[in-house]
């Protein structure tokens, strides 16, 4: 874990990987929130490659995913196909929330080994001192179509909690 707080080698160091996070996520450059309250997770391979990378801040709300029903389909590979297709939207009513995870990574030839899982389970210890943060405090912002389909997976539900990684404070 790297915080603000840490030495200025290790905070150039995630900029660099943000930086790449972002062009393969497809993100512009856009510049984190707030970043004095930002914590960055690596997940660092046994021959020393940053294979994932969660980036996480304090934030007060989030909005409920509002779950369609799915048409019948008869495979899983076609519910898969279906989700990463489809348009999702959000409730318009703030929920309390308190970590938003502005950024989840890993690297394509990693996926699919618990490795997102993994750095969320380690954020959901760390990420307040003493504290064990529920699935319901944690909100994603603007998922992809295969980080919705993480998130979904992960919170065992298609209503789990976003938020606006530009204005993640605002409860509009």
């Amino acid at each position: 874990m790297v915080l603000p707080e840490d030495p200025k080698y290790a905070l150039k160091k995630v900029d660099e990987i943000r930086e790449m996070v972002d062009n393969d996520l497809g993100f512009q450059q856009a510049p984190l929130m707030c970043y004095s309250r930002t914590k960055t997770l690596l997940f660092i391979s046994n021959d020393k490659k940053v294979v994932g990378c969660l980036i996480a801040e304090h934030i007060q709300w989030g909005y409920r995913v509002i779950e369609e029903k799915l048409p019948v389909i008869r495979s899983e590979e076609e519910k898969v196909r279906f989700e990463r297709q489809k348009a999702w939207c959000c409730s318009t009513l703030p929920e309390p929330a308190i970590c938003g995870i502005s950024r989840i990574w890993v690297f394509s030839m990693m996926r699919r080994k618990k490795i997102a899982s993994r750095m969320i389970e380690c954020l959901r210890s760390n990420f307040i001192y003493g504290s064990y943060l529920s699935k319901e405090e944690i909100a994603f912002s603007d998922p992809t179509p295969d980080g919705k389909l993480f998130a979904t997976q992960y919170c065992g539900t298609g209503q789990f909690l976003v938020y606006n990684f530009i204005n993640g404070q605002n409860s509009t």
